[in-house]
């Protein structure tokens, strides 16, 4: 008896989705396939956003469909098709839905299965061994053509950047920065002083009385350590040799709740050719060394926090979940659009900012040689407790910083990220983890691959517990989306003003005080060339892809009810959180919206 199909085409909404060529498609099912057959019997165009209907005719019932297979055949003029979906009816009104979203080109076909996956024997896998995982998605526009301002993000960043300009020589927004600007990753609890920081005990602070002493035993101590500088080789820049301080400072959480600078040593190695600054110093010797601390922190910022921990580490998770886990995998389902744009930016990154003449290459002090360097110790340093936010806090002994909105903000979204209910809906038990071996197949590419099968990392080399798996996918999560925002989106608002992260030093660090003057300062401070492309860079760094943001789901790769219940209350938390965001800011002098989830786009994107 024959059996009728009802197809249903869905061409995504996106500029040059759609299709002249003729497309082709096969049903296939537990009992047998259908012919390979043309979608329209005369010319048929696909255009973008529309959804076509077809009819496919089998001499028999093919029982449970598992997947289909696309063909796109051009005979002249060869384009490329964006379908979104494919949607198959079959004469018992049974529907299923085949997700694709993903990028056809050329005259050859396409595998795509049923949305819901299938477990066997405790494996979510397709009974045909099919998949091909090309990466075309990731190339098929230029990120440059995606970009544009709101007018809300625009007007912020303005005020923000003329507040830096008022205010850089502040100790209070100093120190404000290492807790909420666009690096709060180096700032920890000082429980005892290294002894490389002879900072005397019985230090007093102003007309406080406070010594440093009583004030370190109450926790009030804090301590930012660029002992990971030390030694890396710096750049010449128009002929000139640079110069990068690894310095150590120290804060006071005074009784305002401030953050304030109390000692400066700009080299790890103690000495008379190393002074320890102090504000108490002139104007200029405190002004300079804090300038330094800025200049090293942005060295360390742009490589190690943004360009390794969020980057590279993103197109690691994005090139294995590629590679080893098909698109009805409930991992990809959740993380595929975390990847959205990363290998592009990440290309162009790689030509246009650390190749040989790459904005940061040419006009960094950490420039050269020193990137490898430095992004070689990143990488030995880098744990998987430092990429986890929660861990991370805790480690750094910084639960309880007030004004700490970084902290407030990222917690709070690690915290609703609905990881656990969604695999907690697929994965039974620990043993359903542990026997799936395209799962264990991903976390091993991640482990070797990209922590270089470093064990002291703490990365999981496999998963042997739902709970373990719920950990890492949030962490995955959270590095695409929330940290990306947090050591990206501000920038040009801190880095706006150069004074207040110059990305290099033309003259070495101080070794001794009282010979500071404004001319010297000015004279320390990169040339202009270089301040022009550094600043030209973070203002396109900053930049909204203005695509596809932390709260929406553009395309539906989830099935069945209950994830996609669970899509919706996560959408419900962030819009709450959000207006929390505002609502704290509209009574701050410098509001923190980096973490505003309807801010934070969805993938590393720019």
């Amino acid at each position: 008896m024959k059996a009728e199909y009802q197809v249903t085409v869905y061409t995504q909404d996106m500029a040059y989705a759609g299709t002249k060529d003729d497309v082709y498609i096969t049903l296939v099912g537990k009992r047998g396939s259908s012919q390979h057959g043309k979608l329209g019997r005369n010319k048929f165009f696909f255009h973008r956003g529309d959804a076509s209907t077809f009819t496919v005719t089998c001499s028999a019932d093919l029982g449970e469909l598992l997947l289909i297979h696309l063909e796109k055949r051009g005979l002249v003029i060869k384009d490329s098709w964006l379908p979104a979906k494919v949607e198959v009816r079959s004469s018992n009104g049974k529907l299923y839905v085949f997700p694709i979203y993903h990028w056809l080109k050329g005259n050859k076909k396409h595998f795509f299965r049923e949305g819901a996956g299938l477990f066997l024997s405790h494996v979510l896998c397709c009974p045909h061994a099919v998949l091909q995982n090309d990466l075309t998605c990731f190339w098929a526009f230029l990120l440059s053509s995606q970009l544009c301002w709101t007018s809300r993000r625009r007007t912020l960043r303005f005020v923000l950047s003329d507040y830096v300009m008022k205010h850089w020589r502040e100790d209070a927004f100093f120190g404000y920065q290492f807790l909420n600007g666009v690096n709060p990753m180096m700032i920890r609890r000082c429980k005892t002083l290294p002894s490389k920081f002879p900072v005397p005990s019985n230090m007093i602070f102003g007309k406080s009385w406070l010594t440093l002493r009583t004030e370190m035993k109450k926790g009030n101590i804090y301590l930012s350590d660029y002992n990971i500088l030390d030694g890396v080789e710096t750049n010449t820049i128009n002929g000139r040799k640079q110069f990068l301080a690894a310095p150590l400072v120290l804060f006071h959480k005074n009784k305002y709740n401030e953050m304030m600078p109390i000692a400066i040593q700009l080299k790890q190695k103690p000495g008379k050719d190393n002074p320890i600054f102090f504000p108490t110093d002139s104007e200029y010797d405190w002004l300079l060394a804090k300038t330094y601390v800025k200049s090293a922190d942005f060295n360390l910022h742009e490589l190690n926090f943004h360009l390794l921990r969020t980057h590279l580490l993103a197109e690691v998770f994005a090139v294995s979940l590629q590679r080893n886990l098909p698109r009805v995998h409930p991992v990809f389902k959740l993380l595929i659009r975390h990847t959205r744009y990363t290998l592009q930016i990440n290309f162009l990154a790689r030509n246009l900012l650390i190749s040989k003449i790459g904005t940061v290459t040419l006009y960094t002090a950490s420039g050269g040689k020193g990137i490898l360097t430095l992004l070689d110790r990143s990488v030995s340093s880098m744990t998987y407790r430092s990429l986890c936010i929660p861990d991370d806090i805790a480690d750094r002994g910084l639960e309880d910083v007030p004004n700490f909105y970084y902290r407030d903000d990222g917690l709070k979204l690690w915290n609703i990220m609905f990881v656990h209910d969604i695999l907690s809906f697929y994965y039974k038990n620990d043993g359903m983890v542990q026997n799936d071996a395209e799962l264990q197949n991903w976390i091993q590419e991640i482990f070797e691959n990209g922590f270089l099968r470093r064990s002291e990392t703490g990365i999981p080399q496999k998963f042997t517990t739902v709970a373990e798996l719920v950990k890492f996918v949030t962490m995955v999560m959270f590095t695409c989306s929330a940290q990306h925002a947090a050591v990206n989106t501000g920038q040009y608002d801190l880095y706006g003003w150069m004074p207040n992260g110059p990305s290099t030093m033309q003259e070495p660090p101080p070794t001794q005080k009282g010979k500071a003057d404004e001319a010297s300062f000015l004279s320390t401070l990169p040339d202009v060339q270089t301040t022009v492309n550094i600043m030209a860079t973070v203002w396109l760094l900053s930049m909204e892809a203005s695509d596809q943001y932390l709260h929406e789901f553009v395309e539906d790769h989830f099935i069945e009810d209950f994830p996609n219940h669970k899509v919706t209350v996560f959408q419900r938390e962030l819009k709450k959180l959000s207006k929390e965001i505002q609502k704290r800011n509209r009574d701050l002098e410098l509001p923190y919206t980096y973490l505003d989830p309807k801010l934070v786009e969805n993938s590393v994107a720019i």
